[in-house]
């Protein structure tokens, strides 16, 4: 059926929808008191993954639930529940912040056993974004510059073990500082990726007119859609893209800027940090900036359960925007 990924992702397309239809009008004070269990079930449905019959394993890596005519990814959920959960505990904690051992540790421990658990599927990706999204979500909410910055060269030292002591992932490594030492092997998908990109030029073959998706470019309508846009649409295309996202950044910062409940700044300050995060890992592993990794193009990837997530987080935002919350 030539028409498969189309008919699916228009199916997805509707439940995203409706999921942010959902997201908007959403009570988030109860969104805030059940963020502990539905936390926690998306922790449980993580680890069904790994029984045999439930759990699916595509391309070598496990990290979908088989349904029968669809499948659910359940990091993809876990993002958005980590920062729901994050946004609820820095909400309580306010100046305790400050201090490393009360305010600090609790959310930092829960970030790391998140991260632990994403690594072991494997997709050191997912827990780069979301480690990321935590990030910043302590600093916006007053942590300490010096306990930061020695958290963020703890992360880049973590990063790199992970990186060189998994075979899979030095391959991806060795491939991003020379893809042409191995142009038919390790290399061949960046390499791919940045002749796509680059046989665009500045408007394009037209919608359609793409010859690297044709079997040279793998996971051309997933984690690689963005060079297949940039062939089609050229680099106006590709920047007009980018723009939306950065101003999709921009909205973002405002409308946590915008209420002063906390809980919902910090909760809208993480869902647009991961949006863009996301998008900003995924088109500099396209150019060739940084090593790749499973992260897709979030509203514009193929993949249901990442597109239905990223709506119904499009909606929460909207609902803060709309309804801003003040402190009682």
């Amino acid at each position: 059926d030539s028409y498969y990924y189309l008919k699916r992702h228009i199916f997805y397309l509707l439940l995203g929808f409706s999921a942010l239809y959902y997201g908007t009008h959403l009570d988030l004070g109860k969104l805030k008191r059940w963020a502990g269990v539905i936390f926690a079930l998306s922790i449980v449905l993580l680890f069904l993954i790994y029984i045999p019959g439930v759990g699916k394993e595509i391309s070598g890596a496990s990290r979908w639930i088989n349904l029968g005519i669809v499948t659910l990814q359940p990091s993809e959920l876990l993002k958005f529940t980590t920062i729901l959960i994050i946004a609820g505990i820095l909400s309580k904690k306010k100046e305790m912040i400050e201090d490393f051992w009360h305010g600090l540790l609790p959310p930092l421990i829960l970030v790391g056993a998140v991260s632990a658990l994403v690594i072991i599927q494997p997709d050191l990706g997912t827990a780069v974004a979301i480690a990321l999204t935590a990030f910043i979500m302590l600093f916006c909410a007053g942590a300490r510059i010096l306990h930061l910055g020695l958290l963020a060269g703890l992360g880049v030292v973590g990063i790199t073990a992970v990186s060189i002591t998994s075979a899979y992932r030095f391959r991806r490594l060795a491939a991003f500082i020379d893809p042409w030492k191995d142009p038919q092997g390790i290399g061949f998908h960046i390499i791919q990726s940045l002749l796509a990109v680059g046989s665009g030029g500045i408007f394009g073959s037209g919608l359609g007119g793409s010859r690297q998706k044709f079997f040279y470019l793998p996971q051309q309508f997933t984690d690689f859609i963005f060079a297949i846009l940039c062939e089609e649409l050229g680099f106006i295309g590709g920047v007009g893209v980018v723009a939306l996202f950065i101003l999709l950044a921009a909205r973002g910062i405002r409308i946590a800027y915008s209420t002063s409940d906390s809980f919902s700044a910090l909760l809208a300050a993480g869902l647009v940090s991961w949006l863009t995060l996301q998008a900003l890992i995924n088109i500099m592993v396209v150019v060739g900036l940084i090593p790749t990794t499973g992260i897709p193009l979030p509203f514009i990837s193929f993949g249901g359960t990442a597109t239905i997530i990223n709506l119904f987080s499009a909606g929460i935002l909207l609902n803060i925007s709309l309804n801003p919350r003040k402190q009682s």
